[in-house]
């Protein structure tokens, strides 16, 4: 059934490959170790490397969960469509609305840094103007917006640029940085233990911390119908994603820890990675992490774009939001109406944040309640899985651990740090957080009353009903639960 608003995304443009490229640039590797290692050592000194495994661990079994629910159905609003069409559609609204938000606040709380370390490879004086330093920070958002707007071909050709030299010089780096050693802490494995953690609470904030550093592999569920066979590569690219980005960032955890004081690190804040490239080499050594972690910073600039406007599409097309949000360029494949307004929403944003508070308070504040946001619709995701796989497992032994204790295991830890940590947060945090998560309330209620058939009852995701419907995920094929359209294909 063609709708009136126009086709669909473009089937079949991106390949294993270039969903692999999107999930690591989705976590940004520099950005996530600038913005989190100092406030990650902050929180639980050098039991860095413990938060980050004991997190990764429950993080895979989502990973999985995600992996499972995008063999059921393939769709753009990834964890808003499985949560709602598994549990309930207010959860997978919330859900949605939940990555709608810290996407948005991320864009800001990203584009500031990014403006930042643009002025300082020029002169590090002009750094500290936060006027000047947000104008170009909206500079390199509104250029990532025009090149997700140019289509998904040119956003990966960008992704392959950007995150390629990043990789190249944060993997040099982190090498020279651990042969050499330096002025920190004399490693030790018990940095791997429980040890070093002050109780649950502490554990936790440092865990909700480790959360914000994973986040963004799942942009490869987002693009699940514009990606050849998506029903499998979406999954296995976030598997392959979120492993390297686990070794870069327990490589570089160590590293911070071993050449840097833990003096230095607090010092140091979000330039954390300058600081250790001036102690690996002098002189340049910390422009040249500057420059990965710019590079980083936009490049996930642009993954997150993808994520949320990928994500109000979805709830355009199902009207739980405008349904102007469904609408797609007929040439481009772009959901330009969603960018247009994620755009305008971020520029406001911007203009306000100039006036909020350094560069260093917006970004504190907003990882925390970004962990926040992820860590509830991970949670509810791991638990849809579960439910959508609740026939098959005991039909074998790794059924029954992939499709049920991982991914329940995964959830409970998300729902977990998500309680626990409140208690630790600042009341800033809490406020974005929980806020920006209760305001999804009003959509909600008023897209309702307008009769969405999201709203509707209607067939549930269940994997035995699916069994004997797999297709593979290929454009054209049936749908298995909306028999009006096609997967990949116009709505």
């Amino acid at each position: 059934m063609r709708s009136s608003l126009g086709r669909g995304l473009r089937p079949g443009v991106l390949g294993t490959f270039d969903t692999v490229v999107m999930a690591v640039a989705g976590t940004a590797p520099a950005y996530s170790i600038a913005a989190a290692t100092a406030v990650l050592a902050g929180a639980v000194g050098v039991a860095g490397p413990a938060a980050l495994l004991y997190c990764v661990l429950p993080m895979l079994g989502i990973v999985i969960a995600f992996g499972r629910l995008g063999r059921l159905d393939v769709s753009a609003g990834a964890a808003y469509a499985w949560v709602g069409r598994t549990l309930h559609p207010f959860l997978g609204f919330l859900s949605g609305w939940a990555l709608v938000v810290s996407t948005t606040l991320f864009m800001v709380a990203g584009s500031l840094p990014a403006g930042a370390m643009t002025l300082a490879l020029f002169d590090p004086g002009l750094a500290a103007d936060r006027v000047l330093a947000t104008a170009v920070g909206a500079g390199w958002f509104l250029l990532m917006l025009l090149v997700v707007l140019g289509g998904i071909r040119m956003t990966v050709r960008a992704q392959l640029l950007l995150s390629g030299v990043e990789l190249a010089l944060l993997a040099g780096f982190v090498t020279a940085a651990l042969v050499r050693g330096g002025g920190g802490a004399s490693f030790d494995w018990s940095w791997f233990g429980f040890a070093h953690f002050d109780g649950a609470s502490q554990f936790a904030s440092g865990a909700l911390i480790a959360t914000f550093c994973f986040w963004g592999w799942d942009v490869t569920s987002n693009l699940s119908e514009e990606t050849r066979d998506g029903r499998r590569t979406a999954g296995l690219a976030a598997l392959i994603g979120v492993g390297v980005v686990f070794v870069l960032f327990e490589a570089f955890t160590i590293a911070v820890h071993t050449t840097l004081t833990a003096e230095q690190i607090h010092a140091s804040g979000s330039q954390v990675l300058s600081t250790l490239g001036e102690a690996v080499w002098p002189g340049t050594g910390g422009q040249l992490l500057v420059l990965a972690v710019l590079l980083s910073t936009v490049a996930t600039l642009e993954t997150t774009l993808i994520q949320v406007t990928r994500s109000l599409f979805a709830m355009g097309r199902d009207r739980t939001m405008p349904a102007a949000l469904g609408t797609v360029h007929r040439r481009r494949g772009t959901p330009w109406v969603a960018v247009a307004a994620v755009g305008t929403v971020a520029l406001v944003l911007f203009a306000a944040s100039a006036v909020f508070g350094t560069v260093g308070e917006v970004l504190s504040a907003a990882v925390a309640a970004i962990g926040l946001q992820i860590a509830f619709y991970y949670g509810l995701a791991g638990i849809a899985a579960v439910v959508a796989y609740r026939r098959t497992l005991l039909r074998s032994v790794r059924e029954f651990l992939l499709g049920g204790v991982w991914p329940l295991a995964g959830a409970l830890f998300m729902l977990w740090i998500f309680f626990e940590s409140l208690g630790g947060l600042s009341g800033a945090s809490v406020a974005i957080g929980l806020g920006g998560l209760a305001a999804g309330v009003v959509p909600l209620v008023v897209h309702r009353r307008r009769g969405s058939t999201y709203y509707r009852p209607g067939p549930r995701l269940d994997a035995s009903r699916a069994a004997g419907a797999d297709d593979g995920g290929r454009p054209g094929a049936a749908h298995p639960y909306r028999p009006d359209r096609t997967l990949a294909t116009d709505y």
